[in-house]
């Protein structure tokens, strides 16, 4: 199956290899993965009171599934689901595939449909989206190995030709509930920006730089920094 420029060898997605990527040292990658399942471990359980309210919240205010479930690119490739609370209306998906006009919109604006434009968002996941609170449920995603606490922004199938030279790249690690694109506008960001800044992070990874795009991150979803 080939989905623009982009080939599945079952759940794998082959691309070629143009940028050369460094591999973290046995030692690094370990802690870091020690790092991130007791951080989102302990966040989990902190946070637990405020998924249970989300949750109810999205039950009342809209039919549907609480949670949203959607294949994104992780290490090496492999496709996996990625969980967040459901914001969108409950046939979200089929609209952007049936409506020509929105699909037009999603794919002149880098795969996205600006806020003030997207029907399918429900009042409650307006809220979510700007407090990034949509994204918790990612939690779990860390603590089953598919993501990271930082990384580079989870991408769909479709977006990974995007990346060019850099896909090989962006498939050297796992993908981040956070990291340089997030900590540095978000959706205020061109495309090609994000696509260099994943890059940056993969080449000069530090455990430095991660505790200091966890602190960047922070203000910015207070401030609702480039979130929609």
């Amino acid at each position: 199956m080939t989905t623009d420029n982009l080939t599945f060898v079952g759940n794998r997605a082959a691309t070629a290899t143009v940028v050369p990527h460094r591999q973290l040292h046995p030692t690094s990658s370990t802690a870091k993965r020690v790092l991130d399942v007791a951080i989102a471990s302990a966040a989990l359980v902190v946070l637990l009171p405020v998924l249970l309210v989300i949750a109810l919240a999205i039950f009342i205010t809209s039919p549907g599934r609480v949670s949203f479930r959607q294949t994104r690119i992780g290490l090496n490739g492999d496709g996996f689901q990625i969980f967040k609370f459901r914001t969108m209306v409950r046939d979200a998906e089929r609209r952007l595939v049936t409506d020509a006009k929105l699909r037009e919109i999603y794919l002149a604006n880098d795969h996205k449909v600006p806020a003030h434009l997207d029907t399918r968002v429900t009042r409650l996941g307006r809220f979510l989206r700007k407090t990034s609170l949509d994204e918790l449920p990612q939690l779990v995603n860390v603590i089953k190995g598919q993501m990271s606490l930082v990384g580079p922004r989870p991408v769909v199938p479709s977006e990974l030709f995007r990346y060019g030279r850099y896909s090989s790249l962006y498939q050297s690690v796992r993908p981040g509930v956070t990291g340089l694109w997030q900590a540095s506008g978000r959706s205020t960001l061109r495309y090609d920006e994000r696509v260099k800044l994943d890059a940056d992070y993969v080449q000069n990874w530090s455990f430095s730089r991660d505790l200091k795009i966890i602190l960047k991150t922070i203000p910015a979803v207070l401030r609702s920094h480039g979130a929609h």
